[in-house]
């Protein structure tokens, strides 16, 4: 990230841009330009390349994945480390587990994140609670969990949900949600380095979306810490994944129609989230948006926005606001109804600041 002084020309901004390309290149080494699911396979590729016990496997990833994450890798490390399964989540889980439990490095897919549901069991009452039940005597921390999250403009009730806040009521496992490639690749790594078991969402509307350069060879990025994209003073906004892109866009649009300063927050880490950087920012700007693509009734933005009560009653300038989903069923043409879109989060601020 690089921040321009005001009054900085073009010139400048080349100058501060290419600056900022010759620090990633001298301490990650070289990039290759990656779109999101590129990135996925370039952190499998690093992981299967210096780990020999990491084995990668779920349903058709052998032939690459219906989003191609994993394309390549059966043919350059061997069937028996990336492989496919049978249509049968719960065991897939269960098998994950087991491989952790013996010291594997487990990366598990579940090919959309709406089917994890006959999973669940095995996520949160196995992996969750393995390190407590044994008094930390075993545990499956070497497990992380992928599945494509989100929706994709077209992908109804059965291919488009967000069900992280299913899971943030279970002690013991961390769930993860990246915006683009950089991210996606260094937050992945930081999952399969971490000794718990991890969930990471991949927003799939973002797969192709766009491509950034990002760094060949491995490197992480630390979980449960939110990023400030964008400093303000008036608004804080807060998301993750796809709908980060909303809020960076609704800021631009509030400091040009309403001259209203928002600071845009990426939480990033959903459980442990940063609720440091959140609160600070909040008791800074006084307003809080939230934004999820899920149904709003029990949806994360509840939790963040109870802890932002407890935590920054006394500094709030207006109510928190939370722009999600509708509390039915994912719809197929109605989709671009549905989604919290920017004109949704920008009619959030305007009642904000006229509280």
């Amino acid at each position: 990230r690089c921040r321009l002084p005001r009054g900085w020309g073009v010139t400048n901004a080349f100058v501060c841009i290419y600056v900022t390309f010759l620090f990633v290149f001298k301490f990650l080494g070289p990039t290759q330009k990656m779109n999101l699911f590129q990135s996925v396979t370039s952190a499998l590729d690093n992981t299967l390349a210096s780990d020999p016990t990491a084995v990668i496997f779920g349903e058709d990833v052998a032939f690459g994945g219906v989003f191609r994450c994993t394309v390549g890798l059966r043919d350059k490390y061997g069937k028996d480390r990336v492989f496919n399964t049978p249509l049968c989540e719960q065991g897939i889980v269960g098998f994950g587990i087991g491989a952790a439990v013996a010291g594997a490095t487990a990366i598990a897919e579940i090919q959309f994140a709406d089917y994890i549901f006959p999973a669940f069991d095995q996520i949160v009452n196995e992996a969750a609670k393995y390190r407590y039940r044994s008094g930390n005597l075993f545990d499956c921390g070497n497990l992380t969990i992928r599945a494509p999250w989100g929706c994709v403009g077209h992908g109804s009730l059965y291919h488009s949900q967000s069900p992280e806040a299913f899971f943030v009521h279970c002690p013991g496992i961390k769930i993860v949600v990246p915006r683009g490639p950089v991210q996606a690749k260094g937050l992945l790594l930081s999952c399969i380095a971490d000794k718990n078991p991890c969930i990471f969402f991949e927003p799939k509307i973002l797969y192709r979306a766009a491509v950034e350069q990002v760094p060949v060879e491995s490197y992480t990025i630390p979980l449960s810490q939110a990023e400030i994209l964008q400093e303000g003073s008036d608004v804080t906004l807060i998301a993750w994944g796809t709908q980060i892109h909303v809020m960076s866009e609704v800021a631009s649009m509030a400091q040009e129609k309403l001259g209203v300063s928002c600071e845009v927050i990426d939480l990033r880490t959903i459980l442990p989230w940063d609720i440091e950087t959140v609160c600070k920012s909040v008791v800074k700007t006084g307003r809080l948006l939230i934004s999820h693509e899920a149904p709003v009734t029990g949806g994360f933005a509840a939790e963040i926005s109870t802890t932002v009560q407890e935590e920054c009653f006394l500094n709030l300038e207006a109510p928190i606001s939370r722009v999600c989903g509708y509390d039915t069923p994912f719809p197929h043409i109605f989709e671009p109804f549905y989604i919290p879109d920017k004109w949704k989060c920008f009619d959030a601020i305007k009642k904000m600041i006229h509280f």
